[in-house]
């Protein structure tokens, strides 16, 4: 028992002195530390709770001020376009206004003129008050019901527009409709006038030296001025037989070839129509030098001459659809025109069918060759004149 007591003894105390160590130590590193300015604070300062919590509160009351912001420039900004679409629609209205004054002053109208003007007048307030309210900050509009009403005042304002520009148009058009009737007059007067003149020409050319000469004053001389005219009826017929053939597409240059074989150079394109003059003045004079009808005296050539050099060579024929020149005439049309070149020419033989019936057509084709065939018919009675 005593021994027991005697160890444990000192055990106690080597706990007890290392428990005071460790104290000792402590205290000594505290000391230490605290001399050498270094030390760590375990505790959070007050202030840091402080700051976290007043930013903790002002969060929410930053994202709230945003918000309103933006819904404060969202709402300014309806107001500006629902401004600028009030603007406009102000603007269309002003334009339809002034056209319909316009429209007013022809023809002259003082009560559209005097409702233009009020309309006008209307929106230049409107404008003017949108203007003051801008410049003062009053503007108190509906953007969602102002911008409807916008554009309903500005497709109102375009028809309008529009229905103005048809009238516009549609007395336009009028007015060009009696211009055209009045230049169509115009032109029928000239082509009258231009006939006449034909007429008159006529009588005081080379046809009017036969109406008072006597045939025992016939000489060369009357013939060759009478021979020009008749080339003159041949130039335009020959002319408008080229024509049409230019019409339905021909090679000219290869047609006039066909007429004369030999290599024949052409200085101009218009020279082609001498070939055809030469093939026409051909077949038409073919069998000239034989009278056309039982030998007759001079004299009866030349009172033929007479009657036939000035007649209507359309009504002559309809009267007499048996005589000698309704039978030249038939012939020399048959054989000038042949049935393919007719076909080419006019898609059809109608005019070959009524020649040969003994019907005259009324054709500008047909009359330009029946004139020049009175013309031929006529030169060859002047020419037996002579004997």
């Amino acid at each position: 028992m005593e021994t027991v007591k005697c160890r444990s003894l000192p055990n106690n105390k080597s706990k007890i002195a290392r428990t005071f160590q460790k104290v000792i130590n402590l205290k000594t590193a505290t000391r230490i530390a605290s001399n050498n300015g270094i030390g760590i604070c375990l505790l959070t300062p007050q202030n840091k709770f402080d700051q976290d919590d007043l930013n903790t509160t002002c969060k929410p009351q930053n994202r709230t001020d945003n918000h309103k912001q933006k819904d404060a420039r969202a709402k300014r900004r309806a107001i500006l376009e629902a401004l600028l679409a009030k603007l406009f629609a102000s603007i269309t209205a002003i334009k339809a206004a002034y056209a319909e004054l316009q429209m007013a002053q022809n023809p002259y109208s003082s009560d559209l003129i005097q409702a233009a003007d009020q309309a006008v007048v209307d929106e230049l307030k409107q404008l003017s008050e949108l203007k003051r309210s801008f410049f003062k900050n009053e503007l108190h509009l509906s953007p969602e019901v102002t911008m409807m009403l916008a554009e309903v005042q500005e497709q109102q304002s375009l028809m309008k527009t529009y229905a103005i520009t048809i009238k516009k148009l549609e007395a336009d058009v009028e007015v060009k409709g009696s211009d055209i009737g009045s230049l169509k007059k115009q032109l029928d007067e000239a082509g009258a006038f231009n006939k006449s003149l034909e007429k008159r020409l006529n009588a005081s050319g080379p046809l009017s030296m036969f109406d008072n000469i006597q045939f025992s004053l016939l000489n060369p001389t009357h013939f060759v001025q009478f021979l020009h005219y008749t080339l003159r009826s041949t130039r335009s017929f020959v002319k408008l037989m080229v024509r049409e053939m230019e019409v339905a597409h021909w090679d000219i240059e290869a047609a006039a070839k066909a007429i004369q074989p030999e290599n024949i150079v052409f200085a101009k394109p218009s020279h082609r129509c001498f070939v055809f003059e030469s093939f026409v003045n051909k077949t038409m004079l073919e069998g000239f030098n034989h009278p056309n009808e039982e030998h007759r005296s001079e004299n009866y050539y030349f009172d033929e001459f007479r009657k036939i050099k000035s007649v209507d060579p359309k009504q002559f024929l309809t009267h007499n659809p048996d005589s000698s020149f309704a039978r030249f005439t038939r012939a020399k049309y048959l054989q000038l025109v042949h049935a393919k070149m007719e076909c080419s020419l006019f898609g059809n033989l109608n005019q070959r069918k009524l020649v040969n019936s003994g019907v005259f057509p009324d054709s500008a084709f047909f009359n330009a060759f029946l004139e020049m065939a009175r013309r031929v018919w006529a030169l060859n009675f002047l020419a037996f004149s002579f004997g």
